[in-house]
């Protein structure tokens, strides 16, 4: 399965490394070693064969000035050797590391029962990240939210996948929160993108090929004929993006809006397009190299270096909210009837974007018992009673309107009368109101 590099892993080497201790000083045989290896492994697994001489020569430049010499230690060397890759090579998905361990491990798997043992320890790691799936709700007008960190490999978590297609199956709308997903295996994309088509039509997804050791694989992944669960055809897609956004996570956004079946939201991906893979480089080092190139079902194009640009572009933090107030006019437009809810949950959604804060006077005011029922104010929000024991928090909307703690049916309006707080209102979402009168 392809494996697609995140921009996580170059990141947290690169700024939080540690160095290591206890070894000794690397030689300058040591370091033309290194760098040797490394060409070599280039040249074997780079997408670009001609370009993974230049970038072997590039090293090897840097080796003979000197540049690598005050690189003490392997993870130095690493560092510096990842600094002039992405370099030379304006590709973010280069990274060098030191683990001795992958390569002992990498070895090891040729043997079935080491392979077994390494691939029960990958499930425990991605069981611990619930397979990249963080987050899964059901948002107000009956809009789907799917909330992924990357794409697990789905031979692991194929039972999570299944479990969230499941979720948001009867759904209208989905929104697929690509933020903060830095990749991962292109395989997981492809199950979760096919719950969006028909099953009964060839529909190409990704078009790619890849080098493994020298032998060039070439592949296609279309959308597949048997589901876990029931498919979305013909509900509106949105997919939020961010700077942040890497490799897979960038496909599934740019795949599925080359193929009219979502709208993007958010802000302009990292542009990072290529497979990767991790080689290892003699018996303590790794790259993390690009292995392939992939092109949309489309055009045959790609987003390298440039990121996929969104249909509605605002600041990351606020695309959820403009996504799902577009998924709620979207189906007003197609069901009139739904007209209602977007206009029902237009003040909440609105408040999510720009709070509406009460000054402490105002909460003061709005103190007190109404037939039966009283608010009081705690830790500076309003807490609705009833029944002296039950009680929920109110959600300012602004205009003296509240949300409802837990409750979407119904919402409560201060009502005033020559200024003064008059009665507490109850609106129900079908529009009949209830007044509860202030004692």
């Amino acid at each position: 399965m392809t494996k697609f590099g995140s921009v996580a892993i170059v990141a947290a080497a690169w700024l939080f490394g540690v160095g290591a201790t206890g070894e000794a000083p690397l030689t300058a045989a040591d370091r033309q070693q290194v760098v040797d290896q490394l060409g070599q492994t280039l040249e074997a697994n780079y997408v670009f064969a001609d370009k993974a001489k230049t970038l072997a020569a590039t090293l090897r430049a840097h080796l003979d000035k000197g540049d690598y010499d005050g690189a003490q230690d392997k993870d130095a060397l690493a560092q510096a050797l990842t600094k002039d890759l992405v370099a030379a090579s304006n590709d973010l998905h280069f990274f060098v590391g030191v683990d001795p361990a992958f390569a002992a491990d990498f070895a090891a798997r040729k043997d079935p029962a080491r392979a077994a043992a390494l691939r029960e320890t990958d499930r425990r790691d991605e069981a611990r990240k619930n397979f990249g799936f963080t987050d899964l709700r059901r948002l107000e007008g009956n809009v789907a939210y799917v909330g992924l960190s990357h794409f697990a490999d789905p031979e692991l978590g194929y039972d999570a996948a299944a479990a969230a297609m499941r979720f948001i199956e009867n759904s209208d709308a989905v929104i697929y929160d690509m933020r903060y997903n830095n990749g991962g295996h292109l395989e997981m994309a492809q199950l979760l993108a096919s719950q969006l088509f028909r099953g009964d039509k060839d529909q190409e997804l990704f078009d790619y090929y890849y080098t493994d050791d020298g032998r060039r694989v070439a592949r296609g992944q279309w959308v597949l004929p048997a589901l876990p669960a029931k498919r979305l055809t013909g509900k509106p897609v949105y997919v939020l993006t961010s700077s942040t956004s890497f490799s897979a996570a960038e496909w599934f956004a740019y795949s599925l809006r080359k193929l009219g079946r979502a709208t993007l939201v958010g802000e302009r991906t990292a542009g990072g397009a290529h497979p990767v893979d991790r080689k290892p480089v003699g018996s303590d080092f790794f790259v993390q190299v690009p292995i392939g190139q992939i092109h949309d079902p489309v055009d045959r194009g790609d987003f390298e270096g440039q990121g996929v640009t969104p249909d509605h572009a605002v600041a990351s933090a606020e695309a959820l909210t403009v996504a799902h107030r577009l998924a709620l006019a979207d189906l007003a437009k197609a069901d009139p009837a739904k007209q209602a809810d977007a206009d029902w949950f237009a003040p909440a959604l609105a408040a999510r974007a720009q709070p509406a804060p009460i000054a402490p006077a105002d909460l003061k005011a709005i103190a007190g018992r109404y037939d039966g029922r009283r608010i009081d104010i705690v830790g500076g929000k309003p807490l609705y009673t009833w029944r002296e024991r039950f009680r929920v928090t109110l959600e300012p909307l602004g205009n003296d309107l509240f949300a409802v703690e837990g409750v979407g049916d119904f919402r409560f309006r201060i009502v005033r009368k020559a200024g003064k707080v008059a009665a507490l209102e109850r609106i129900d979402r079908d529009g009949t109101t209830t007044s509860y009168a202030r004692d």
